[in-house]
Formats: structure tokens, C-alpha cells, sequence
């Protein structure tokens, strides 16, 4: 019964760490032409507690990209210097686009997975009550 109880924690987790990606991706999405923009990234982080034989995920730190921004030349801008240029938004739509698919897909897996395990148990239960 652990187990199960163990594997419905691991897929919970996964299914909360996908869902603050996507939210960080919508996020990316929504500035995507906002000047100065720069791209937020998270990273998934293990846990493993000493009394679970299984794990769990968290994400960690939300991080700035380090990729460039590129320089957009608009004199009539207001964020333009004395050359007419500002700093445009790091981030690639196909990218993101990308991110939030993996995300939902990941999360539908995990999904899944927690729903097995969940229809396992109450197999178990039954079985026991009789």
C-alpha cells in the first residue's frame, strides 16, 4: 500500500512542477514583445525523503535566460538610446510553444500515472473488504 501511496505522491509532485512550468511559459508568452523582456526559465529539482521509498520533484529557482536580446532600432521609441536602438525580448514564441506542449504532455503522464495508482488502491481496498 505504500507503494501506491508513495507513487500518487511522485505523480502529485510531477503533476505541481508541470503546471508551474507552463505557468512560467504563459508567462514568457505574454511578454514576448514587451522591450527588455528577458526569458524565465525553472529547472525540476529531486526529492527524497528517508521514509519514502520513492521520490518526488519541486522545481527549482526561477532563473533569468542568458540569452542576448537583440537590439531593435526605433528612434521613435521611448526606450530608444541617442542611437535610436533599445533592447528587444529574448524570447522565441516557437520555443515556448515547445515547453508548453512538453509540459502538457508530462503532465497528462503524470496524470495518468496517479490515476492508476489511485484506481489500484481502491482495487485493493475492495479486494480486502470482501
Amino acid at each position: 500500500m505504500s507503494d501506491l501511496s508513495s507513487s500518487m505522491s511522485t505523480s502529485a509532485s510531477g503533476m505541481a512542477a508541470q503546471a508551474a512550468r507552463l505557468r512560467l511559459v504563459s508567462e514568457n508568452i505574454a511578454n514576448a514583445d514587451t522591450p527588455g523582456f528577458q526569458r524565465k526559465v525553472m529547472s525540476f529539482e529531486a526529492v527524497s525523503d528517508m521514509f519514502e521509498n520513492g521520490g518526488r520533484v519541486q522545481t527549482g529557482p526561477v532563473q533569468l535566460s542568458s540569452a542576448e536580446r537583440p537590439q531593435v532600432f526605433d528612434p521613435g521609441h521611448p526606450m530608444a538610446d541617442e542611437n535610436g536602438y533599445y533592447q528587444g525580448s529574448n524570447v522565441d514564441l516557437m520555443i515556448e510553444i515547445a515547453d508548453a506542449r512538453e509540459a502538457q504532455r508530462s503532465y497528462e503522464a503524470n496524470l495518468k500515472m496517479f490515476d492508476q495508482s489511485r484506481q489500484m488502491t481502491s482495487s485493493i481496498l475492495e479486494l480486502l473488504r470482501r
